[in-house]
């Protein structure tokens, strides 16, 4: 690739703008008739899981934007069953933010309020976090650990290998295993 193209990428040709577009104008209809058919439906669903309708409505609303982020046409047999899978998904997303934010907030309870950072910077750390969970998600927790000693708190190999009570060995392998994770994550982002 030279430097030329990444500077200037190719622009999509009229047929592939036409196909997007096209795509995107039956995709927006599909989606508009499954929302219609089954928003209530699914709202009702939340609700139960949640026990909360304010975060029922809010899930239901991420539900359907994670489809709308979609590039092809969904085929959907059993709507229901469809969205119900798609909105599992949306709820664990959901909890494992809670489970970090809490986390975090028992952090900062711990650190005395002189060095409390300020609301911006804990907003920022906060999305740091779960940006990091992202790209970790899928690997054992072991690995996790391992990855975010060596990159959090700055542990070496060896003080990570004694922390977690595994060989030198296997601290290298979870290194590489979650830094390998984080570069294929971020390509596809």
């Amino acid at each position: 690739m030279s430097a030329q193209s990444l500077l200037a990428p190719e622009l999509p040709s009229a047929t592939k703008l036409s196909a997007t577009t096209k795509l995107s104008t039956d995709l927006r209809a599909q989606l508009s008739q499954l929302y219609q058919g089954n928003q209530a439906w699914l709202k009702g669903w939340l609700h139960s899981k949640l026990g909360c309708s304010y975060r029922a409505a809010d899930l239901m609303h991420d539900t359907f934007m994670r489809l709308l982020t979609r590039e092809e046409l969904i085929q959907v047999k059993e709507p229901k069953a469809f969205l119900t899978t798609v909105a599992k998904r949306v709820l664990i997303d959901h909890w494992r933010r809670e489970q970090i934010e809490q986390a975090y907030q028992a952090a900062l309870m711990q650190l005395p309020e002189l060095y409390a950072p300020a609301p911006e910077e804990q907003y920022l750390f906060l999305e740091t976090l779960l940006a990091i969970d992202k790209l970790l998600d899928g690997l054992p927790v072991a690995v996790k650990r391992a990855f975010l000693y060596f990159q959090l708190e700055g542990l070496k190999q060896n003080e990570i290998a004694e922390k977690l009570d595994i060989s030198l060995s296997t601290v290298k392998r979870y290194l590489v295993q979650a830094g390998v994770q984080c570069y294929f994550a971020k390509q596809i982002d």
